[in-house]
Order: C-alpha cells, then structure tokens, then sequence
C-alpha cells in the first residue's frame, strides 16, 4: 500500500508506531520497522547516552527506517539533534512545535519533521516553519492528548494544511486505517496498540491490567503534569486529582530520584524546570508534579509497581485482549484495511 507516508517514510505501510516514553525503546522500535512500518525511539525520558545507544541498537538490528521522538526544550536538544543528523536517523519527531530554527536544521540535513498536534491552527503553525508531515491527534490518544475528537480533528486539519496528515487517537485495526485513508490521511500513527505487544518494554503484570481495563476505564487529568493526559483510572489518580498543593513535598522528592536516574545536574534540573513554568503557565505544585511525573511512569509502567498507578493509555485500550508481535500487529492491520477498503469499493 503507496500513500504520501510510505513515500515519505521510505517504509511498507502507513503505520507509525509512536515514540512513548519508558514504552518505545529500541527493540520495540526496530519490530516495528522490520515488520514494515516507522518505528519511533521515545528519547524523552533518556539521557543523552542512552539516546545515542538505542540508536545504536536498532541500527544493528534494522536496516530499514526509523526516528526519534524528542522534547523540544530539553537542554541539550542541540546536541541530539546533531546526533541523529549524524547517524542518518530518518525521522525527528516531536511532541511540541519543534521552532523553526531547528526545523531548518534538520530538514537541510535531509531529516523528516513531524511534530504531533492537536488543533488545526497548530498545524498550519508548524506547517509555515515547513514540517514534513503531522501526526494530529485526537482525544482519544493516550497520554498528553487535546480535547477534539480524531473524527473532527482529522478533517479539520487535512482542509487547513497541504502536508501529509497522520491521523491518530483511537486507532487499534485495519478498519481504523482504512477509515483514516477515507478522510484523506495519509497513515495511521497508534500507541496503545504497539504498547501492547510482545516487544514493548512494559512490565508484563503491568500489561495484564491494561488488557483488563475497559473502555470507560480511562480519564483525562492534569493532576499528574499540569497537562490533560488520559490515562487508566486508578485509586492514585484519583488521590492525586484531591491532593492539590499536599502533592507538592512529595514530588519535589521524586523529582530529585529522577535526577539521580537521569544524570541530571540539579542545576539542570532547576533550569529545565523553570523552562516548563515559563512555556506551560505551570503553577509550583504542578511543575514539582511535572518534574514527578517521568519518575511515576516509569515506577509502574516498566518496574511493575502497580500502587504508584500511572498508567498512560489511549481509550483503544478497551478493545485489545492480546499481546502479539509488532510484526503481526502490523500484518493484521493492513490485512483488515485491504478488506474494508474492498468492501466499500464493492458497494459503490
């Protein structure tokens, strides 16, 4: 199947499987891209080196294309920029508008940009700084996520902007990508579906509650990070969402915890934290909550420590009873899209 991401991507199919933090390391990754569609490196929650050495590791284990998921106001975004220029990385992705300094940068260096948004004027935004393409998500995405449903975002991003749109928030099958090529997206991007596989780095009794949860079982917050973020609803979201300023002592302290994980000067520390206050309007107990956050999603998503309770999904989460292989994942996909895509063509 040939759309304007397959041509762009260099990849098989429409497919992108999201960069989600402590979720999307290098052999969730490299699945992804051996099975035929983009797999993304989530960058965000490592160091510099550990950037550098996921890399490395889907590199040795791929010879098809990738990219790397990063934060635009991460300290050294320079310095990771370059790297990925320098070993080639095929796409840079982002959660915040990348600027349009650094979408230069790498464009002239042949990178693709693809920003992730959530409302229309955002796209044409990036879309002047001259972004490739777009991921535009609708509420139904897991994590940080918008308010628009993907059924109104998607149309109303495709009419403002002429780039490739990749349609995502929701999305779990091949009737779902068949649905989005209808509208005139050009992909797919999926995150719960690819965090629930066999080659995700989460915590197999962690994926069993995920396999559990309903699909009313999820809800938007800002109590974690300051942001909306869906996520499974869990007696702690709930403690958190009445804790208000009681939450502030006790991130602070995760916060240093995550320092030390992260090998992140405190100064540094301080630094970035005053970025996010100054970029999100963040009050002080949701930047200590924020600087928290990564330390709590990792705890429960990759160490198994369900009581801390921080369970970012999409609301397709609801409708997924196995964990298979990225590969087959992807084969099914495109196997359900062909056949709706059939049906349609035979009732018209």
């Amino acid at each position: 199947m040939k759309t304007a991401a397959t041509e762009l991507f260099g990849v098989d199919y429409p497919i992108v499987q999201t960069g989600m933090g402590w979720v999307s390391g290098s052999k969730l990754t490299a699945a992804t891209a051996n099975g035929g569609g983009l797999g993304i490196i989530a960058s965000a929650t490592m160091t510099f080196d550990q950037m550098a050495q996921a890399i490395a590791e889907v590199q040795a284990a791929t010879e098809k294309p990738f990219g790397v998921n990063m934060r635009t106001d991460a300290l050294d975004i320079d310095k990771r920029i370059k790297h990925i220029i320098a070993e080639g990385v095929k796409v840079a992705s982002f959660a915040q508008a990348p600027g349009e300094a650094t979408v230069k940068t790498l464009k002239d260096a042949g990178v693709v940009v693809m920003p992730t948004i959530g409302a229309p004027r955002h796209a044409e935004k990036v879309a002047e700084w001259g972004v490739d393409a777009v991921i535009a998500q609708g509420a139904e995405g897991g994590g940080h996520t918008g308010v628009v449903p993907t059924s109104l975002l998607i149309p109303s991003v495709l009419d403002a902007v002429d780039i490739p749109v990749i349609a995502a928030g929701g999305f779990f099958d091949g009737r779902g990508l068949a649905a989005a090529l209808t509208y005139g997206a050009a992909g797919i991007a999926m995150g719960t579906r690819f965090m629930l596989t066999s080659d995700s780095e989460v915590d197999d009794s962690v994926k069993q509650v995920y396999l559990q949860t309903k699909l009313n079982g999820t809800v938007v917050t800002t109590a974690i990070d300051g942001a909306p973020q869906r996520v499974v609803r869990t007696e702690v979201i709930d403690q958190l969402e009445s804790a208000g300023i009681l939450a502030l002592p006790k991130a602070a302290v995760n916060a240093l915890k995550f320092r030390k994980l992260t090998n992140t000067s405190l100064t540094d520390l301080l630094k970035e934290g005053m970025a996010m206050k100054k970029n999100q309007n963040l009050s002080w107990s949701q930047l200590a909550m924020a600087a928290n956050a990564p330390m709590l999603t990792k705890a429960t998503m990759v160490d198994g420590q369900l009581d801390v309770g921080i369970l970012p999904t999409g609301q397709g989460v609801g409708v997924i009873a196995e964990l298979p292989t990225s590969a087959e994942v992807i084969s099914q996909v495109m196997a359900e899209a062909e056949a709706a895509l059939r049906r349609v063509k035979a009732n018209y």
